[in-house]
């Protein structure tokens, strides 16, 4: 049977060529299908991600966050699950543009929120930048944070919500463990930012050694230009960090075994959620965002705060040198948590989520979320099963 229905294919596929060599050149024109757009993808994208299941939550929109308007996403296959805040690095680096390539699984298990912060991607598209420059600030941003908490857990019934801090985001969320605990089932640090001096410092020799080791003359030339580096407090500008950025990556130590990282960030041009002005603004607000914040950030140092009152949990990419994996796992060794634990991720650096999304999204389903099963934030069945 498998022989004859492949001969059926192939005598349809045969009398297909005949009759458009039959019809000549100019049949074939005026069937030929229109070209394929940007758009054509996006809408492509959106139908695979639609949510359906009756349960199931899919919004988009811009809430009111400390007088500005600043935009989320609120996707997951059943509402009883329990809710996770995605706090995106940077500064200004807006996630939910690119989550679609590896958010959906997670969904199953997650109400996912994508939050655009003040200066980043829809948020900055949405607001005049002399309007959100008095919250720019670490302060700030962790108060807006607080006010997106409280909104998700007043609309969606929730008395807790897990936060997952990525890169600049784990700053946002250390801080929200440390101040809001009794908000959150867990923080959960992902390219966690401890000690952002000596991360820097620890990058910067890595890629260095990297570099010297192949006879780079390029980047050596370059990287000695920065020494001493980072430099006293003050000296860590953007473009100082941008040079040091360039030859991390280059050496794998944002994406392993990638020179870049722009097979990923392409995925942001067919990202149903972003209008091409709102694509054309990320570049924009990181930039924003930069300008604000770097001063503070570069004197981020956590080693003052070792005892949490909400569990914690480290996800941390073994090859990350942009915000350094061994500065994280020391500063990790020292807390005490009423739960604690941390996964080490071998084949990945800083964007581990992308890098081996199974790994990642075991470790959220496995060992996190039994917190929120734990105390009766999931759907019905889970807890009858209990």
């Amino acid at each position: 049977m498998r022989f004859q229905g492949f001969a059926c294919i192939a005598l349809i596929t045969l009398s297909a060529v005949a009759s458009a060599r039959a019809a000549g050149p100019a049949a074939a024109a005026a069937t030929s299908p229109p070209a394929f757009s940007r758009d054509d993808a996006r809408a492509i994208v959106a139908g695979s991600r639609r949510i359906v299941s009756p349960h199931g939550i899919d919004e988009l929109r811009a809430i009111d966050v400390n007088g500005i308007r600043q935009w989320i996403s609120v996707r997951g296959n059943d509402r009883r699950n329990p809710v996770l805040l995605y706090l995106h690095g940077g500064p200004g680096a807006a996630e939910m543009v690119e989550s679609y390539v590896y958010q959906r699984p997670w969904e199953d298990f997650f109400t996912v929120v994508q939050w655009d912060q003040r200066g980043a991607g829809k948020t900055y598209a949405a607001n005049a930048p002399d309007a959100m420059a008095p919250g720019m600030t670490i302060d700030g941003i962790v108060r807006d944070a607080e006010v997106v908490l409280r909104h998700l857990m007043e609309t969606y019934g929730k008395r807790k919500v897990f936060v997952l801090g990525h890169s600049w985001g784990s700053v946002v969320g250390v801080e929200l463990a440390r101040r809001r605990p009794e908000w959150l089932h867990a923080y959960i640090g992902a390219g966690q930012i401890a000690d952002m001096r000596t991360s820097e410092g620890q990058g910067y020799d890595w890629a260095l050694a990297q570099a010297r080791a192949e006879g780079n003359a390029k980047a050596v030339r370059e990287l000695e230009a920065l020494a001493p580096y980072p430099g006293a407090p003050g000296q860590l500008t953007i473009e100082r960090i941008g040079t040091q950025r360039t030859w991390v990556m280059h050496y794998g130590g944002l994406a392993w075994g990638r020179r870049d990282f722009t097979a990923f960030d392409r995925a942001r041009k067919l990202s149903p959620d972003y209008s091409d002005a709102e694509l054309a603004a990320i570049d924009r607000g990181s930039l924003y965002s930069l300008t604000h914040l770097l001063p503070q950030l570069e004197s981020v140092d956590f080693g003052r705060y070792t005892r949490f009152d909400t569990p914690m949990f480290l996800f941390n990419g073994l090859h990350d040198y942009s915000t350094s994996h061994r500065v994280a796992a020391d500063w990790f060794a020292t807390i005490t948590a009423p739960t604690k634990r941390a996964f080490a991720f071998e084949d990945s650096a800083h964007m581990m989520m992308q890098e081996q999304p199974g790994r990642f999204l075991m470790h959220l389903v496995n060992d996190v979320r039994p917190l929120a099963v734990a105390a009766g934030d999931a759907p019905p069945a889970e807890l009858d099963s209990e």
